[in-house]
């Protein structure tokens, strides 16, 4: 499971302080993989978090604890909201060596929506 949050930042020195918190609290929790800050090359207030967790149980366990909840969810609702924050690896690489990831997601899960759960009660329109 990736995190991947997008920034709008015009106190660098705070803010990195501040990711720098949420990474060792993130990435001393059980399943969380590795942390990334960067910056953006084109915009100088830009700014992106990726942070990597074996599973999607891993990313909630990493979330729960008070401190996590204190110091990271803070910094993680300032994110840019326009685009989705959470996704599953399809294709990863390493050595050369390509490796394909079965979909967690269920088959119908962009057909059915909230509410739906045995079924939309109006057929959806393309």
């Amino acid at each position: 499971m990736l995190l991947v949050c997008r920034f709008r930042v015009s106190d660098p020195e705070s803010f990195t302080t501040r990711v720098e918190e949420a990474l060792k609290l993130l990435t001393a929790q059980p399943g969380c993989l590795r942390g990334t800050l960067a910056r953006s090359t084109d915009a100088d207030d830009r700014w992106v978090l990726t942070v990597e967790f074996e599973s999607v149980v891993a990313y909630r366990r990493a979330m729960s604890p008070f401190p996590v909840r204190e110091h990271v969810v803070p910094l993680l609702s300032e994110a840019l909201t326009d685009e989705p924050a959470l996704y599953e690896p399809a294709l990863t690489s390493v050595g050369g060596q390509v490796e394909e990831h079965t979909s967690l997601l269920a088959e119908d899960a962009f057909t059915v929506r909230l509410g739906e759960a045995s079924g939309p009660a109006t057929p959806r329109r393309r």
